[in-house]
């Protein structure tokens, strides 16, 4: 697990998530001494070769003081006043703390749908590939503004996440008020144990994760998520916390760092994973899960039972067992019409151009 500790420490590229308790407070909303510190230790770490993008968090913390909120707002609406004034602080905040090393910012913001959507993911890719290449930070958050219930990543954590493959970042680093991952919570429990290193699943045995604060919307649940998110990427990760962020950016012995799986998935296949929405959902019988899951092959029409929702060819569809469990996801090649006059059927009963998979080995994913 050192050499997780030394890739991270020695990656070329790196995103950082700086969660809303880092950056603000009840009272004073954005406190611009702590954002100062954070951006001089993000500035060191670019000046020893390293690429950084930024994901933070505090847009809504930051306008509840000047719209003289004495909490966080939960209704909708409120929400994205406080956004719309905190956005702007936000982003001026850190444009003003970078100058002071010569450092130009450009903001990003980002919607679920813009992941989801295969066209938007890749111009927000650009963007932030632009950015980096000028050498400018980019400084990303969820556009609160205009974000509903409906269509939210959840949570910066999550975005972190989503950002870090995105760009094809080396290391994930998320920091907040919460120095590592423990056992319990070590605010309730004195004897909750800090957890150095997760190497795989069998390390989180026993760990119980709560939820956020008064100011954010992730929590410990949150920041596990995105970190086996990220690490299912291929993406190694830190957890620390904020106060720590020199010595975290710097390769200390800090917080708690997520190995990475061997080998990265494609954008392709991560974007039909994580970020893709689905417009429906097939039903396989147990050959063809077996199929599916068990051999990587591609779906056809003969092991499908049932077809649900309304999707086009293209569209991202969940793939389930006779019981209803999940199992895979994948881009089908027909829509819902036409595939719904295929199902059972074997390839040879098919007319000539319909006997291509229903969804190509190369375009499921199991979950």
């Amino acid at each position: 697990m050192t050499g997780t500790r030394e890739t991270i420490a020695a990656a070329r590229s790196v995103v950082v998530k700086i969660g809303s308790s880092a950056l603000t407070s009840m009272a004073e909303g954005l406190d611009v001494g702590r954002l100062d510190a954070l951006a001089d230790a993000i500035e060191a770490r670019m000046r020893r070769g390293s690429d950084v993008a930024v994901v933070s968090s505090g847009a809504i913390g930051a306008g509840m003081a000047p719209l003289g909120l004495r909490r966080r707002p939960r209704d909708l609406a409120t929400k994205q006043a406080a956004a719309s004034v905190g956005q702007l602080a936000l982003a001026h905040a850190w444009g003003t703390s970078f100058a002071r090393h010569g450092r130009t910012v450009g903001q990003v913001l980002l919607t679920a749908e813009d992941i989801a959507r295969r066209a938007n993911h890749r111009n927000a890719q650009r963007t932030l590939d632009r950015l980096r290449s000028l050498g400018a930070v980019a400084v990303v958050n969820e556009n609160d503004t205009v974000a509903t219930t409906e269509i939210r990543f959840g949570d910066n954590d999550r975005l972190a996440a989503l950002v870090a493959h995105l760009v094809g970042a080396d290391a994930l680093v998320l920091l907040s008020d919460v120095d590592g991952l423990y056992d319990g919570d070590p605010r309730k429990d004195p004897a909750a144990r800090l957890i150095p290193e997760v190497d795989g699943p069998e390390d989180l045995d026993g760990v119980v994760a709560g939820s956020g604060g008064a100011l954010g919307t992730g929590g410990m649940a949150s920041k596990l998520s995105a970190a086996r998110l990220a690490a299912d990427a291929g993406v190694p990760v830190l957890l620390a916390a904020a106060s720590d962020a020199a010595s975290a950016l710097a390769g200390g012995p800090t917080g708690t760092v997520f190995a990475a799986r061997p080998t990265r998935l494609s954008a392709r296949r991560f974007w039909v994973r994580h970020a893709a929405d689905t417009s429906g959902g097939l039903t396989l019988d147990a050959g063809a899960v077996e199929a599916v899951v068990g051999r990587r092959r591609s779906l056809l029409s003969a092991g499908i039972t049932s077809v649900t929702g309304t999707f086009d060819a293209g569209d991202v569809v969940s793939l389930h067992a006779d019981d209803g469990t999940p199992v895979a996801r994948g881009v089908v090649a027909y829509d819902s019409a036409e595939l719904a006059g295929m199902l059972g059927k074997s390839t040879s009963d098919l007319a000539p151009d319909a006997r291509r998979p229903v969804v190509h080995a190369d375009d499921l994913v199991a979950v």
